[in-house]
């Protein structure tokens, strides 16, 4: 059943989600300046890349929103508060938040959105839960790796790329520090776990 979209549910539903998105990405930023602080530079470039994702979720469920430019939107909701001490927790955490939007709170708002007659707004809940999964994945993984001591070595041979320099590593642990350009461990990335590979 069509509704008028300023009455909607669905329009809600937007700011709720561009809220949750707004702040998803502040927690990313903060997790990163944790990581940096642990010298742990890699994971702090995962953080960033993922809060510069839900920066474009947010501003594509603002733009849903343009209709309404001048209104304000009351809306209730709850978001987390994700304090861990350590690297692996903080990551988990952030692995739980996107597994809720890939599942659950997206899955819903789509449904909603559908029901309303928003097929635009449906169709950016659906396709945004799609990353949030990915997110969620790759949260899971490095978390793994974290808590089996195996984000830096491996039983067997493995590959770690340098975020600095681009420098591919092949062994049974990253270096301590890059042979090619010097920086220290920190900035190996599990070569899996690159977002650009050639044919290595």
């Amino acid at each position: 059943m069509a509704v008028n979209f300023k009455e909607s549910k669905t329009k809600e539903n937007l700011m709720r989600a561009f809220a949750g998105e707004s702040q998803a990405r502040n927690r990313y930023t903060i997790g990163a300046e944790k990581a940096r602080q642990m010298k742990m530079y890699s994971i702090a470039d995962i953080f960033v890349y993922t809060a510069d994702q839900e920066r474009a979720h947010a501003e594509r469920y603002y733009e849903l929103l343009k209709s309404l430019s001048g209104d304000t939107i009351f809306i209730d909701g709850g978001y987390p508060v994700d304090q861990q001490e350590s690297l692996a927790q903080l990551i988990r955490a952030a692995e739980h938040n996107e597994k809720e939007e890939a599942e659950n709170v997206y899955q819903e708002f789509s449904r909603v959105a559908k029901e309303e007659g928003f097929l635009e707004a449906a169709s950016a809940f659906s396709l945004i839960a799609e990353v949030e999964r990915t997110h969620q994945l790759r949260f899971a993984e490095v978390a793994e790796m974290l808590e089996k001591s195996e984000y830096f070595a491996c039983a067997d041979t493995g590959k770690w790329i340098c975020t600095n320099c681009g420098y591919i590593f092949e062994g049974k642990q990253a270096p301590s520090s890059c042979p090619s350009c010097h920086h220290e461990q920190g900035y190996f990335l599990p070569y899996e776990l690159a977002p650009y590979k050639g044919n290595h």
